[in-house]
């Protein structure tokens, strides 16, 4: 083997142990010192990556942004805006990703971005069912001044979102009619509406100081959910 492609492979793999490789590694001073170099820069990288993230790390991000001095809050978003750009990419790499358009002025704002949420995270959480219990619902809610009373039905999935520039409740549940997406929004609109396009249709329905959307598919009849759902909501907690 040669220098050139002594150097090359061991580029590539500094770990690389086979036979040939450890032969041209002691064939002189320089490429073993070489390889220890390369050795060395690759166990550092390790351990810089290695760092422990805290299990509620995406939470208080979401929560405590809005508190943050602009400087710091635009390079929050600016990592949270890699992590979303990561995300997207890799669905369209195993090709789950499937695009839809909100026709614009056809809805409001918050009906707009709920719907845009719905189809950008529908290939991520499909197919995930963690059995929410009643108290995690409730953990979630929280932060919003609300609790459940009941579990409405199956809960495939919660957790907190972006919504825009706030956040919100996002959970996945069950219903005689199939899936619907339900969004906790802290901001109230001034009365109940509906809204949809060629493929989802929901509704948003203004309770307490925020507002509760239910998206389901085309043809579902979302608004005895969401009445439903704001009717067993707590909000003297």
């Amino acid at each position: 083997m040669d220098d050139l492609e002594f150097r090359r492979r061991i580029l590539a793999d500094p770990n690389d142990t086979s036979q040939e490789m450890i032969a041209a590694k002691n064939a002189s001073i320089a490429n073993r010192k070489l390889s220890d170099e390369l050795l060395q820069l690759d166990a550092k990288l390790e351990s810089i990556l290695k760092v422990d993230v805290p299990d509620d790390l995406a939470d208080r991000i979401l929560f405590h942004q809005s508190g943050q001095p602009e400087q710091n809050r635009g390079k929050t978003r600016f990592h949270l805006a890699i992590a979303a750009s990561i995300a997207f990419v890799f669905g369209l790499f195993v090709g789950q990703f499937n695009s839809q358009i909100v026709p614009a002025g056809a809805t409001s704002e918050i009906a707009q971005v709920a719907m845009e949420h719905v189809y950008t995270e529908a290939p991520f959480i499909e197919g995930i069912d963690e059995s929410v219990t009643l108290q995690q619902v409730n953990a979630k809610l929280t932060p919003f001044g609300s609790e459940l009373t009941s579990l409405p039905g199956h809960v495939y999935y919660v957790n907190h979102c972006g919504f825009g520039d706030k956040n919100a409740l996002h959970m996945v549940m069950a219903t005689e009619n199939g899936k619907v997406t339900v969004f906790v929004v802290p901001e109230q609109q001034p009365k109940m509406s509906s809204f949809s396009d060629n493929n989802l249709n929901g509704v948003v329905m203004p309770v307490q100081n925020a507002s509760l959307i239910v998206v389901g598919e085309k043809g579902q009849n979302v608004a005895p959910i969401a009445e439903s759902l704001g009717s067993d909501l707590n909000w003297e907690i």
